[in-house]
This record gives structure tokens, C-alpha cells and sequence, in this order.
């Protein structure tokens, strides 16, 4: 069964710190790029940043450039996401997802397989 698992979000403080992961299994995760999304209550679901099979690149939105960083290990089929210097506008569900093999990294259209998100609050 395919399957994506997001665990470690939870609340904390303006400028502080939290690490995500996505445990995943191994058809999903196997030779896939991935990426996290993000979605705040009344607002589109967004891209926040994204890493290619080998780890080789990654990308991220503006507002999270120099603050997260995605990472993989994938002798444990598991996607990271560290956030530092954490802001109120941070604040979100976080999603991971798996990619398909067509379209570019930001777009939901290019993800296939998603997990069921893990709540992220950054109190100011």
C-alpha cells in the first residue's frame, strides 16, 4: 500500500525551530522526487520546497529560502523538512507528497501521492 506518513510539527514560538519528516514506503518513495506543501486555514494549498531522487537539487518558495531545508535519506525512504527562524505566517498544515514523473516541482498537478499533513503553529 502506498503510503506517507508526516510526523514532528506542533506549536512554537516566533524565531524558533521544528523538523518534519515523511516516512514513506519503498514503492512511493523509490527513485520519486518529493516535496512539502503547506496550507493555512482559508487559503490555497502551496508549494514550499521540493528535492530530486539523488538529493542532487532542491527547491524552494521565496519566503522559506535561507530558513528550511529539505532533505532526504533514502536508505530509510524518509523526506525532512528543517525549519528555522519560524514565523507566524508559517503557520500551516504541512503536506508531503510524492512526485510524478511529468510537470515542474511547484505545481500540485505534479504529485501524485500525498500524506495526511501534520499541523504546524508558530505563536508570535
Amino acid at each position: 500500500q502506498v503510503q506517507l506518513v508526516e510526523s514532528g510539527g506542533g506549536l512554537v514560538q516566533a524565531g524558533g525551530s521544528l523538523r518534519l519528516s515523511c516516512a514513506a514506503s519503498g514503492r512511493t518513495f523509490s527513485g520519486r522526487g518529493m516535496g512539502w506543501f503547506r496550507q493555512a486555514p482559508g487559503k490555497e494549498r502551496e508549494f514550499v520546497t521540493a528535492i530530486t531522487w539523488i538529493g542532487g537539487s532542491t527547491y524552494y518558495r521565496d519566503s522559506v529560502k535561507g530558513r528550511f531545508t529539505i532533505s532526504r535519506d533514502n536508505a530509510k525512504n524518509t523526506l525532512y523538512l528543517q525549519m528555522n527562524t519560524l514565523k507566524p505566517e508559517d503557520t500551516a498544515v504541512y503536506y508531503c507528497a510524492a512526485r510524478t514523473g511529468r510537470g515542474n516541482n511547484w505545481s500540485r498537478d505534479s504529485y501524485e501521492y500525498w500524506g495526511q499533513g501534520t499541523q504546524v503553529t508558530v505563536s508570535s
